[in-house]
């Protein structure tokens, strides 16, 4: 029998709130990624006080995970710590740290996967695509009380990833070269077997079933092995939202974490309609066009039986979410998330905006994205 059949889903109070951002590495005298995680890491203070950094799988980049938080504040405060001691720290090593779904032009052959058991399996097991896997992303933790309630929320969220996808987007270059997308990272992310959305599984023993058979095959070896949209996260207690961009500040990623916790509190109050396999059928095309054309995307709406343009939608979602946003003290952050899709405008524009002819045109361009993560975050709209 499967050592997951009797996995024990940890209850956490709801709707607490963890984020995990993996921030670029870049060197100071051309921007391109530098091999520097493990020195860096080395260096760092023993101070948690915020969470943690991480290595991630390559040596380009490095991972900080907040504290678990129970508003919105203390993500805030951790997020905004943790960036301080990084900047600070990469400065002394003649480095800097950026957000950022894409480096715009680093070459993947050039990455050295980091030391640990994990990262050697995941490199043994995909081969390059572990090296083109330096890419960036925020995840978000939210906590629930039971595994079918994570199972329930899981599926439900599914529905909404366009929005998250479209606000976070901010990995338009890749190669040197636009490639047309607001997020080309995501393509990289599909390329992994179990990536995608969650199957239809109706509760938390439905779903220990369908990882007992996964792991009988010799698919996956643990839960970590998914790398679906939204995953439960039994040793935390929470759902786990992995589909954004690392966006170019900490303000925006703070936006992002208070709309997830806006979300699940919702759904978790309305309980709206939930019917996983009509959203299967869907759910490539729609995160297709959030990743191509972000905010001006045709979402396929199938229980509706009609498309529907993003920037609408979302509009709509955020205008709803405003009383639960009141009530968790995030409207700031929600009613700065509505400005930016008001604006059809948010990271992946500020690149393109930015973003010059030349020689050294994305250099120049990833020099522009370490500045602003290196400013600090302010009150207001921002945190």
């Amino acid at each position: 029998m499967s050592d997951l059949a009797g996995l024990r889903f940890a209850s956490s109070r709801p709707l607490t709130l963890g984020v995990e951002l993996e921030l670029q590495l870049v060197s100071l005298r051309d921007y391109d990624l530098t091999r520097a995680a493990t020195d860096l890491l080395a260096s760092l203070p023993g101070d948690d006080s915020h969470g943690e950094v991480k290595l991630e799988i390559t040596e380009s980049m490095i991972e900080v995970n907040s504290k678990p938080r129970q508003d919105i504040a203390g993500i805030a405060a951790d997020l905004e710590g943790l960036r301080a001691l990084l900047v600070r720290h990469c400065g002394r090593n003649n480095i800097a740290v950026c957000g950022g779904g894409t480096h715009p032009f680093h070459r993947w052959p050039e990455r050295r996967i980091s030391p640990g058991e994990r990262f050697a399996f995941l490199n043994e097991r995909y081969g390059y695509l572990s090296k083109q896997f330096t890419v960036f992303g925020q995840h978000i933790h939210v906590g629930v009380r039971s595994g079918d309630e994570a199972i329930w929320l899981t599926h439900a969220l599914n529905a909404h990833i366009p929005y998250f996808i479209a606000l976070s987007a901010s990995s338009p270059y890749m190669d040197a070269t636009d490639t047309g997308f607001q997020s080309a990272r995501l393509n990289a992310v599909s390329a992994f077997p179990l990536s995608g959305q969650a199957p239809d599984v109706a509760d938390w023993a439905a779903f220990l079933d369908h990882m007992a058979l996964l792991q009988s095959c010799g698919v996956a070896a643990s839960i970590k092995d998914l790398y679906w949209d939204v995953r439960p996260k039994p040793e935390y207690g929470t759902v786990e939202l992995r589909i954004c961009d690392t966006p170019l500040s900490v303000a925006r990623a703070v936006q992002l974490a208070a709309l997830a916790q806006c979300l699940c509190r919702y759904l978790l109050r309305e309980r709206p309609p939930v019917d996983p396999v009509l959203q299967t059928l869907v759910a490539r095309h729609n995160k297709f066009q959030a990743c191509r054309f972000g905010f001006e995307a045709e979402l396929a709406d199938p229980l509706r039986r009609e498309p529907r343009c993003l920037a609408t939608a979302l509009e709509a979602l955020l205008a709803t979410l405003a009383g639960d946003a009141a009530a968790l003290g995030c409207s700031g952050q929600l009613n700065a998330l509505r400005e930016i899709t008001e604006a059809r405008a948010g990271d992946a524009a500020w690149l393109r905006a930015r973003a010059a002819t030349g020689q050294h045109a994305f250099n120049e361009l990833t020099r522009q994205a370490v500045e602003r993560f290196a400013e600090p975050s302010i009150q207001g709209g921002g945190i």
